[in-house]
């Protein structure tokens, strides 16, 4: 008599990504993830909200929150982000602390790798962009037994190495992940769903990207992206925009000469998001001075930064 092969139980976890600013966990997760959920710039500090990437397998399911990296807060945006972060990293059933391994460990490695000495939760140190030279990884592993040296407390970490701009790169990455992960008799999620990221929001991040990419430096962080309405036909929606700086002169730059910056936007961003949604995405940019948007509470509460969106 044959007997039917038993199939593994399905495994689910949320997993907490966390590390420093810019050290690739934005793009980490869309190679993880397999699409793309969260917005990948050069420019620091690009993630301000904390985005769920879903993926889903015949193994199980694996919810990924993408937080802000960790950086010198200067402003209320600053903040909330920071807390977003350390809130993030508490509630979840497995720390991935990401680890830019292209570069010396910095003060926020340090801090990270002491908040993961102490986690509840099982916990994974990925040292991302290994395909850099040099790559520091006996600088991470020396700070590591240095800190559980200080505190005279030992705990056991998954180390692993990885690039995120490669397709193998999140491999192991994964598997490990899955290993982790619990047993479950359902998926936390509907199988079909890669993210729960609120639309307005999703659209204002992938605005807010074309802009990174256009502007770099010249306007890093003191652009804000709200989107105030989208009109809906059964195939094609019509979204208005607000983009709020600080300043005067702030207002040329985003604009640029003959409005070519606000043009390049809507030709990167309408594609896409027309793509993402499945309708004709329309585009309407409006730019606002708004001095100090970056400390207004109820501003920053309408465009997910703190509270209930």
């Amino acid at each position: 008599m044959n007997e039917t092969p038993t199939r593994p139980p399905r495994r689910c976890a949320v997993i907490g990504i966390v590390g420093r600013t810019n050290s690739g966990k934005s793009t980490l997760l869309n190679r993880m993830v397999g699409e793309k959920v969260s917005i990948v710039s050069p420019v620091v500090q690009t993630t301000r909200n904390t985005i769920r990437g879903i993926l889903t397998e015949d193994r199980g399911q694996l919810v990924f929150l993408d937080t802000p990296g960790l950086h010198k807060s200067q402003s209320t945006l600053g903040t909330l982000m920071n807390r977003m972060a350390r809130q993030a990293s508490a509630g979840v059933d497995v720390l991935l602390v990401v680890f830019d391994g292209g570069c010396r460990p910095h003060l926020e490695d340090d801090g990270w790798m002491r908040r993961a000495l102490f986690a509840e939760q099982p916990v994974v140190f990925a040292l991302n962009k290994n395909d850099q030279a040099p790559f520091y990884d006996e600088a991470f592993h020396d700070m590591w037994q240095a800190i559980q040296a200080e505190k005279q407390h030992t705990r056991e970490v998954f180390w692993v190495q990885t690039s995120a701009v490669h397709p193998a790169g999140a491999v192991e990455l994964v598997d490990h992940l899955y290993a982790l992960a619990r047993p479950s008799d359902s998926y936390l999620f509907p199988e079909d769903v890669v993210t729960d990221y609120p639309r307005k929001l999703a659209i204002a991040d992938v605005v807010r990207e074309k802009f990174l990419a256009r502007l770099r430096e010249e306007l890093p962080h003191e652009l804000g992206v709200k989107v105030e309405q989208i009109e809906e036909t059964p195939k094609a929606w019509t979204v208005s925009v607000t983009l709020y700086v600080a300043r005067p002169s702030q207002k040329g730059i985003v604009i640029g000469p003959k409005g070519r910056n606000l043009k390049y936007v809507r030709q990167c961003a309408e594609p896409e998001l027309s793509d993402l949604f499945g309708v004709k995405v329309t585009l309407e940019l409006w730019v606002k001075i708004e001095k100090d948007w970056m400390k207004n509470f109820w501003l920053l509460q309408q465009m997910g930064y703190a509270g209930s969106y």
